[in-house]
């Protein structure tokens, strides 16, 4: 090949390596010749329980009119968050997953010269959207295993432009309290937009629990993502959506793409916002299964993070990648994540009662050299 396309490309996506994803079950099954129907994913924090039955309901009748195109704006789904929530459709950012609005907010406010925060151990989308632009990203250390705050505001310069912070964090799980939070938001410049990531807000229970919506009105420079792939079951239709002030999610629009969001998930996400039941259902099938995981690993002599998302961060003592891949040959998905600077971890998505025990018997025989 004469020409190198690679140095054609912006200096920050030649940088970049691409996002590596939970490895598929059809491709584990293909590298050691094993029954798919006998394998367990645990790796990419989907929800076990299946779909919702209001959301597949929705879906069915939407059906026929998969001939035409979306409704560009998504009135129906900004009318449900609306009334969930009580924001002004104005302030409502629809996205191809939550991870489509940070892209939508790294597009909009970032430039070569410009600055983005985040922690250590944070989302790996946060370094992606932030080179792919040519932006400079401003990693800082991390404080057992979850977000610095203070040292983070520290880190903010006249070049700042945006701030990621994931609660609960993945992949650690780890939280922030609410008036860390707010005393935060307090020492942040007006023109700096901080981002709060809340994919899995839904699992966090606690009355007194930091939840991002609490903050719209009174931090016009503060965005609120969220997605219905975790505890609303509709990780394969990519759907989120961001609440911000109204400038703030105009400039968004203007960037997005017409019909970023289908329709089969702009129906289906309308009627899981809806289904109460099914959300009840999902928090209390993690509550249980976090339990069953924690037990193991006590019994088993392994620490972990403790995490408020629908995941757990295992801490094998050693390095997690021969134990990873000896989890595949038994027919165990997890997830490696040595690219996030923890090499002795595994992360681990709760799965249904039985879908745990397998992962924890099988760990247990890799542990042991069987």
């Amino acid at each position: 090949m004469s020409c190198d396309f690679l140095g054609l490309a912006l200096p920050g996506v030649q940088e970049l390596s691409p996002y590596v994803p939970g490895k598929p079950v059809e491709e584990l099954a293909r590298e050691f010749g094993l029954d798919p129907a006998e394998i367990i994913k645990l790796a990419s924090n989907e929800n076990p329980l299946g779909p919702a039955p209001m959301a597949l309901k929705a879906i069915q009748e939407a059906l026929p009119e998969l001939t035409r195109y979306p409704d560009g704006n998504g009135f129906a789904l900004k009318q449900a968050v609306s009334r969930r929530f009580g924001f002004d459709l104005s302030m409502i950012t629809l996205g191809n997953g939550s991870n489509d609005v940070l892209e939508l907010l790294a597009r909009a406010f970032l430039a070569p010269g410009s600055e983005v925060v985040f922690s250590q151990h944070a989302f790996a989308v946060y370094p992606i959207v932030t080179q792919a632009v040519g932006a400079t990203a401003v990693q800082v250390p991390a404080r057992e295993w979850g977000h610095d705050l203070e040292a983070m505001a520290a880190a903010i310069t006249p070049a700042t432009r945006l701030v990621f912070i994931a609660n609960p964090n993945n992949p650690t799980g780890t939280w922030i309290e609410r008036a860390e939070f707010e005393a935060f938001m307090a020492q942040v410049p007006e023109q700096v937009l901080v981002v709060l990531d809340e994919a899995y807000t839904e699992y966090v229970t606690a009355d007194d629990a930091l939840n991002g919506f609490d903050f719209i009105d009174r931090c016009p420079n503060l965005i609120v993502t969220r997605t219905f792939s975790k505890a609303y079951g509709l990780a394969s239709l990519r759907v989120g959506y961001a609440i911000s002030h109204p400038q703030v999610a105009d400039v968004l629009n203007r960037v997005r793409q017409p019909f970023n969001v289908n329709s089969l998930a702009l129906a289906a996400a309308a009627a899981s916002l809806e289904d109460t039941a099914y959300l009840a259902e999902s928090r209390r099938a993690n509550r249980e299964g976090m339990l069953q995981l924690e037990q193991g690993f006590r019994e088993l002599g392994l620490g972990w993070i403790s995490s408020r998302g629908n995941f757990i961060a295992v801490d094998l003592g050693r390095e997690a990648a021969p134990v990873y891949q000896g989890l595949l040959r038994e027919g165990v998905i997890v997830r490696p994540v040595a690219g996030y600077g923890m090499p002795n971890h595994l992360r681990v998505s709760i799965g249904l009662p039985q879908e745990n025990k397998r992962f924890l018997d099988a760990l247990a025989r890799v542990l042991n050299g069987e």
